[in-house]
């Protein structure tokens, strides 16, 4: 796996904070928390796509049976 450097910036207060809790490791804290978020909005993404191709779909009056019925019967020919 290859891996990619991404920088931030945050106010001095909360590096001291952060340097203060020497215990968490925050490299590895900020990594999950940013794989989580990109993940999550990833999928939101992608549902979001899918929901607005099924509100694109026409309606039909015959239901989908009877065009699926239609599909296979005109396949048998």
């Amino acid at each position: 796996m290859s891996t990619a450097v991404y920088s931030i910036r945050l106010e001095s207060d909360v590096r001291r904070m952060m340097d203060e809790m020497s215990e968490v490791d925050w490299q590895a804290e900020i990594r999950e928390m940013v794989e989580s978020m990109v993940r999550d909005k990833k999928k939101k993404r992608l549902l979001d796509r899918a929901e607005a191709r099924w509100k694109e779909q026409v309606d039909s009056a015959e239901g989908a049976a009877s065009m699926i019925r239609e599909d296979r019967d005109a396949g048998a020919r």
